[in-house]
């Protein structure tokens, strides 16, 4: 390994900066030459590569985004678009591939490595949390907190208008996002696509809830939740409960962005330099993820393929806490 590439790809997440800097200084600390590919494999492929030092990640731990950008690229999904991102790998040197991102990222390199045989370390980066072969992912901490903050807010003028509000939080195929918001926002529900939502529990558990003098309300909802978005559940729920003033806060990008929290630049240097470590040591197709405070690699197919479902003891955390059972 002399000469190494950074990328990020898919969807940003805090914490990516604090990856690519670990990765980067990484590298140098090992004596190899270090490149970033600017708009991940839409730049392999459009030969967007730029040598990198020590000064090059300076005063970027604490930024939200990502340096390198970040690009979805049709083309790679095409053999014709890999072999060209191969061509580029070849003219500029590149022994290995640090490839920082989610699903979509790691089956790529994946099938990079299976045709052209460039070793490829991956290091988890999405706000989903939704990765196999790692307790949190790089910018999860970082977005929960940022939920938080608005469900705080919310909470105040829910209270002084004794309004039930739906928020809406991201998670198109996990509610890791919901249910840790939720427990933190002390929310009387959390609405998961991994659950089957069940209208008529959520309308008794309302009917309940205000009839025991708790006139606010507030419920998560992810975006992937299968009976519906946050404003379908609330439209119905407001046509059963027409005395319930029901709003709907749907917090969008905004979970992307802004610095990262301590937990994840910790979380994301100590992968970025995993990332490196597992290239130099020889491992190739696996993802750097902690599990149990410690460092594990996964095969790829594992990481793409293997649920990582929600415990069900953070689920039950929002049930008890909500209070006392309420009444069939």
């Amino acid at each position: 390994m002399k000469r190494i590439a950074v990328l990020t790809s898919g969807g940003d997440a805090p914490g990516m900066n604090a990856c690519i800097r670990g990765a980067v200084r990484a590298g140098l600390y090992y004596g190899m030459e270090v490149y970033g590919i600017v708009r991940g494999y839409d730049g392999m492929i459009n030969d967007n590569f730029i040598e990198m030092d020590d000064r090059s990640v300076s005063n970027i731990i604490q930024k939200g985004g990502t340096i390198l950008k970040s690009a979805r690229s049709d083309e790679f999904r095409t053999k014709e678009g890999r072999a060209k991102a191969y061509e580029n790998i070849k003219k500029h040197g590149i022994d290995g591939l640090v490839v920082i991102g989610g699903n979509g990222t790691f089956t790529g390199a994946g099938l990079f490595y299976d045709e052209f045989k460039i070793p490829c370390v991956g290091a988890p980066g999405t706000i989903d949390n939704d990765l196999y072969g790692t307790d949190f992912t790089i910018g999860y901490d970082t977005a929960v907190n940022t939920c938080l903050a608005a469900i705080d807010k919310i909470r105040d003028t829910a209270d002084a208008h004794e309004r039930c509000f739906f928020i809406e939080v991201m998670g198109r195929d996990t509610g890791y996002i919901a249910v840790r918001s939720a427990i933190a926002g002390g929310a009387e529900m959390a609405i998961l696509p991994e659950e089957k939502t069940d209208i008529e529990d959520i309308i008794k558990r309302l009917k309940y809830g205000t009839s025991d003098s708790k006139a606010s309300h507030i419920i998560i909802v992810a975006e992937g939740e299968k009976s519906g978005r946050a404003s379908d559940i609330a439209n119905e729920v407001k046509e059963r409960i027409p005395a319930l003033d029901v709003k709907v806060t749907i917090l969008g990008h905004v979970q992307r962005g802004g610095a990262p929290t301590a937990a994840d630049r910790v979380l994301a240097s100590r992968l970025g330099l995993a990332a490196v470590e597992g290239l130099w040591n020889g491992q190739t197709n696996v993802m750097a993820g902690i599990i149990n405070r410690n460092l594990i690699y996964t095969p790829f197919v594992e990481t793409i393929t293997k649920k990582k479902p929600i415990k069900d003891e953070l689920t039950r955390i929002i049930e008890v806490l909500n209070g006392r059972k309420y009444q069939e």
